[in-house]
């Protein structure tokens, strides 16, 4: 088996993940090592099975795939990052690149390029979406702070003011003060349509 590239994929959706691990699996030099569900599972699968290549999700139950993406880069350097995705915002793409990621794919494009994208992450190369480059460009960088994201993300599901203070450890009178600097900063008129904008944009 020498050369064969050993990787890990880590998709929500049982079916994509077994279509995924599939048709890679048919790549003569790819071996799919290790395949998970849960964005909890990643480190730990990846410690264990030592992948050359981790192909992540982003939007995975437990812990996103940007986060184990950070993760992954500080305790196994040698495995390289690709994001998959299906949300091709410039946002994440931003953050996938400050947690470390080679690389950052839509799911929309043919298998053959993914297994391309495996290897050339595996040489050293950078590879990303080039429509999804060029709209970051113009998208500019995130311009909330991470405590304001923080706040916003607390406030998803129209929580209140004092629910999200318990959740994030703050006084009722802070979180409003961030509420108030992110619905400033996303141009919108209440929390709920900050939390929209900040997740359209990627940068929840």
């Amino acid at each position: 088996m020498s050369g064969v590239i050993r990787l890990l994929l880590a998709e929500d959706q049982g079916m994509m993940r077994g279509a995924l691990a599939l048709l890679l699996g048919l790549e003569e030099d790819i071996e799919v090592v290790a395949q998970v569900g849960n964005g909890d599972e990643i480190v730990r699968t990846a410690a264990e099975v030592r992948p050359d290549v981790a192909l992540l999700d982003i939007e995975l139950p437990g812990r996103s795939g940007l986060d184990a993406a950070a993760d992954l880069r500080k305790q196994l350097p040698d495995c390289r990052v690709l994001i998959l995705t299906t949300f091709g915002r410039p946002g994440y793409l931003r953050r996938a690149m400050e947690a470390g990621a080679s690389g950052f794919l839509v799911k929309d494009g043919p298998v053959e390029d993914l297994a391309a994208a495996v290897r050339r992450v595996l040489a050293g190369e950078r590879v990303i979406d080039p429509a999804l480059a060029a709209a970051a460009l113009s998208a500019g960088p995130n311009p909330l702070t991470q405590r304001e994201r923080d706040v916003l993300a607390a406030a998803v599901d129209g929580a209140t003011v004092a629910d999200i203070a318990t959740r994030v450890h703050l006084s009722p009178a802070t979180v409003r003060n961030y509420l108030s600097a992110a619905i400033g900063k996303t141009q919108t008129r209440n929390r709920m349509e900050a939390v929209r904008a900040a997740r359209q944009n990627g940068w929840l």
